[in-house]
Formats: C-alpha cells, sequence, structure tokens
C-alpha cells in the first residue's frame, strides 16, 4: 500500500473541527479525505457478538458487553448515523481510499482476558472477510490480545498501547511497533533510540497541543495520533 507520507493519525476520525461524532464513519471519512496517513478508532462486541464500534464501554446509557446490537443501533449518533459495525467501518474506510490506513484499537473487555481473545479472533475474522488486510494495523491496551492476532497470523502490523513494555521485549513478542503516551517517551527517552535501532514503528498519543506536537516532530516519531489533524497537516516535516 502507498499510504500518504505525512505522520498524521486521526484520533477516531477527523472529527473535533466539523463537530463529527467520535468513532462515526462521518469522522471517517474526513480523515480520508484530509489525506492523513492514517485514521484510529476503537472496536468492541455486544452481547450478540456483534462488532460496533465505540470507544466508551457504554452507548446510550447501555452496557455495550450486555447489550444486543439491536438494542444499541435504536440510540443513534448525534449526526443521525446509527452506531457503526466494524463491517459497516471497513466498507466505508475501503471506499475511494488510497492514503489511509486503518488503525483499529481492540479495547480490552470488561468481561476479562478470554472474551478479549475471543474478541481478538472475531475481529480478525472480519478484517479478513471484507478483504481489507493491507489497510489495518492493530492496537491495543491489551498486551495477550495483540499476541492472539500475531499468533492466528504473524504478519499482521500491531502496535502496544500500555507503555510499560521496552522495545526489545515487543520485538521478541513479533509486535511491530510501540504507541505510547508522549509523556511515557520524555520519562523514558531511551526507547525512542532503541525503538529505531530495532526497526520498530513509534507512533505517540494522544498529542495536540501545539508545543506537545513540535516536540514529537523533533523526536522524529513515525506517526503522531492526533485529535488536531488539520494544524498537523500544517506543520513542516510533519
Amino acid at each position: 500500500m502507498n499510504f500518504a507520507s505525512n505522520t498524521v493519525i486521526a484520533h477516531r476520525g477527523a472529527f473535533k473541527k466539523n463537530g463529527f461524532p467520535e468513532n462515526s464513519i462521518a469522522s471517517l471519512r474526513e480523515a480520508i479525505r484530509l489525506g492523513c496517513t492514517g485514521s484510529e478508532f476503537d472496536v468492541r462486541m455486544t452481547a450478540d457478538e456483534v462488532l460496533v464500534v465505540n470507544h466508551d464501554p457504554h452507548h446510550g446509557g447501555m452496557d455495550i458487553e450486555s447489550t444486543s446490537y439491536a438494542q444499541l443501533r435504536s440510540h443513534r449518533l448525534s449526526n443521525g448515523e446509527e452506531i457503526p459495525t466494524l463491517e459497516a467501518y471497513l466498507r466505508a474506510g475501503l471506499q475511494d481510499n488510497k492514503s489511509t490506513r486503518l488503525v483499529l484499537e481492540i479495547k480490552p473487555s470488561p468481561a476479562g482476558k478470554a472474551r478479549g481473545q475471543l474478541l481478538a479472533q472475531r475481529v480478525w475474522e472480519q478484517v479478513k472477510k471484507s478483504k481489507a488486510n493491507a489497510w489495518v494495523e492493530y492496537i491495543s491496551f491489551d498486551y495477550a490480545i495483540l499476541t492472539k492476532l500475531i499468533e492466528m497470523d504473524s504478519t499482521v502490523v500491531s502496535h502496544y498501547l500500555n507503555g510499560e513494555k521496552s522495545p526489545a521485549i515487543l520485538q521478541a513478542a513479533g509486535i511491530k511497533g510501540l504507541d505510547y503516551n508522549y509523556k511515557v517517551y520524555q520519562q523514558n527517552p531511551q526507547w525512542i533510540t532503541e525503538a529505531k535501532v530495532l526497526g520498530l514503528i513509534l507512533n505517540v498519543w494522544t498529542v495536540n497541543e501545539p508545543s506537545q506536537l513540535e516536540w514529537c516532530i523533533r523526536q522524529g516519531f513515525d506517526f503522531i495520533t492526533t485529535n488536531e489533524p488539520e494544524y498537523l497537516l500544517k506543520l513542516p516535516a510533519r
């Protein structure tokens, strides 16, 4: 894939400037229109094992993991969209998209590790069914979810979010990158150098303030996840 050469990952899509709902198909399409190199989104699983795109564990006052999709879809997003299924989101993400990777965050399951493993399997199956493998990179705070993905497909591009593991540990597990909060890198600056030496991908989240964005640019991160993609796209050496 020839993804855009900028470093900009739109956090939950490009939602902020136009007032789109986070994780909506509208915010995804805007990130693609802007030409961001990536658009990030969050995936959870309903009680009847439908994969949906939503950051919080609740939607419309309903707990996602203990609620059916039919019930969840009755509460629409602020722009009138239904809560997107992963299938619909991927379909929208592939449409007229030649430069924006789809950065799929698998949220840890409140029900525990076993359901997290099932979630990882279901997500991977849907990505494969949607023929979206070449566009999708996976991120998670749940280390076991990433190792499950690698167990199923050693070629997946995955990045760890939690921030406590060194680049060497991630490389040994087959995880392709670090995707840590900028404060983690500031506290462990040696990890930036180590990751570059090991050939790992460096991402940083979620960076919105101009001074923080400029610091990240100076460090030479591969990707910068932000709620301000329009601003970051205008900066030199972005």
